[in-house]
């Protein structure tokens, strides 16, 4: 592991992107073992590239009074995944910030809408290529899922549009588009919460 890209927890400040010696910001994840105990820290980017590094994420699923899921296709703009269709928001904690708090932030920035419903879904981990960009997903996923009534706001920067689907339209857009290589995973890993929220139709 290279000192220059990974570095002790204890040296780093909580929840906070740090900023690398050019002065643009360098966001740190966290660096994980197989029990998903926290190990070190190490650069976003670097994190995915080929071999990959076991880190901490997070995947949201939020739904309508209706039980339809939220979905997002991600911006054109984003170095992974762009363009293609994926959960309500997936994400990374920073050092010393706890999964959940991550996850209800990164959601609030990326729609401009907060969950009203928050609840934990279990984890899940997995090694998943991704051939379009070259990067790997290594990561321990803390799966969230919950209930979402604000007005949607996205950011343009993070998100290209967002749809509410029904288990059958979910389907067939799956069909039709191109869905990250996390989807299919995180999906199955949080079917049993997705079903205590949105009913046994899922």
């Amino acid at each position: 592991m290279s000192e220059s890209r990974s570095t002790s927890l204890a040296a780093e400040p909580a929840a906070a992107p740090a900023t690398g010696t050019s002065g643009s910001a360098e966001i740190l994840l966290e660096l994980v073992d197989d029990s998903g105990v926290t190990i070190g820290t190490a650069e976003k980017l670097w994190a995915h590239q080929e071999p990959g590094h076991l880190h901490r994420a997070f995947s949201v699923f939020l739904f309508d009074q209706q039980g339809r899921l939220l979905l997002q296709r991600r911006a054109l703009g984003k170095y992974h995944s762009p363009g293609v269709w994926s959960n309500t928001c997936c994400g990374h904690p920073y050092p010393d910030e706890a999964p959940f708090v991550a996850a209800a932030r990164r959601t609030a920035e990326e729609l401009g809408a907060a969950p009203s419903l928050l609840c934990a879904a279990g984890t899940v981990r997995y090694d998943l290529p991704d051939e379009a960009s070259g990067l790997i997903e290594r990561e321990w996923n803390h799966l969230f899922v919950g209930l979402m009534t604000d007005e949607l706001r996205p950011d343009p920067e993070e998100v290209e549009d967002t749809r509410f689907v029904t288990a059958r339209e979910l389907k067939e857009l799956q069909a039709e588009k191109p869905f990250s290589v996390w989807f299919t995973t995180v999906f199955e890993a949080a079917l049993p919460g997705i079903r205590e929220i949105a009913g046994r139709d899922w």
